[in-house]
């Protein structure tokens, strides 16, 4: 194998590390691990569990990935961390592996940043390209959808689903499922405040794809009324389209509820 080992690193038998891996001081990679090609470890990351690592990613000192989660429940069950390609693990990011109760995996995507302190509890599965600021904490069982950008110190309840390419202010506190495409203001227990129109023209979404999601927001997620009411109208005044679709599928299957504009409720 090409790539560095330093001499204070302590692999155990059993790990499978790929070309040109580059693990730093102080180091620790515990037997169920693999590590892809590419990777690079700065120093002090400790890699437990079993875990695997696609490729190109990299920790930075003090992260700690696929330990025992914080869950009472767990009971030593041979759950599991899954990595994919190109992932950045900034300062003390803890990674948990899944239990018996949630599926059995916690699994992170590509292109993924993740600042320093984020905490990424057990069964949560984060997709692509999603940035989660610093200290940003997730608790089990949460789904994070592409391109969702998460505020710093932030934290997310059990079982809440964040939609892709959605935003989350800093220092939020986000109990209910955050609809795709849409912004949620900084602060605890904060609403929307319309959509992340800003992120979505850098993803190359066409001001008409703009226009059709400002209507889908008015219909849905802002004003009084039932949500089945609400989604029959969506469905009668707006056009077929793929993201017209995805939002509806979404808000159908939001069992913790949704935030709503303004307020972080939609219990009606």
């Amino acid at each position: 194998m090409s790539g560095s080992i330093h001499p204070t690193a302590l692999i155990a038998d059993g790990a499978k590390l790929a070309e040109n891996v580059k693990i730093g001081p102080y180091c620790v990679i515990g037997e169920h691990v693999s590590l892809g090609e590419g990777s690079e470890l700065i120093s002090h990351v400790v890699i437990g569990g079993r875990t695997t690592i696609g490729k190109g990613n990299r920790f930075f000192p003090f992260s700690a990935i696929g330990m025992e989660p914080q869950d009472l429940k767990y009971h030593g069950e041979p759950s599991t961390v899954q990595i994919g390609d190109n992932n950045t693990f900034r300062e003390n990011v803890t990674v948990n592996c899944g239990t018996e109760g949630g599926g059995m995996v916690t699994s992170l995507g590509n292109n993924n940043l993740l600042m320093a302190y984020v905490h990424i509890a057990h069964d949560c599965h984060i997709g692509n390209e999603v940035v989660m600021a610093n200290c940003a904490t997730l608790a089990g069982h949460i789904t994070i959808n592409d391109g969702a950008i998460i505020g710093g110190m932030s934290a997310i309840h059990q079982f809440v689903r964040i939609g892709r390419f959605s935003m989350i202010g800093g220092m939020s506190g986000i109990t209910k499922d955050v609809p795709p495409f849409c912004l949620t203001a900084g602060g605890y227990r904060s609403g929307l405040v319309g959509l992340n129109t800003i992120g979505l023209k850098r993803r190359k979404f066409s001001l008409e794809e703009i226009a059709r999601l400002k209507q889908a927001y008015r219909i849905l997620l802002q004003g009084s009324g039932k949500m089945n009411d609400k989604i029959a109208l969506a469905e009668q005044e707006l056009d077929d389209t793929p993201i017209i679709r995805e939002l509806l599928d979404f808000v159908r299957q939001a069992e913790r509820g949704l935030i709503m504009h303004g307020r972080n409720d939609s219990d009606e």
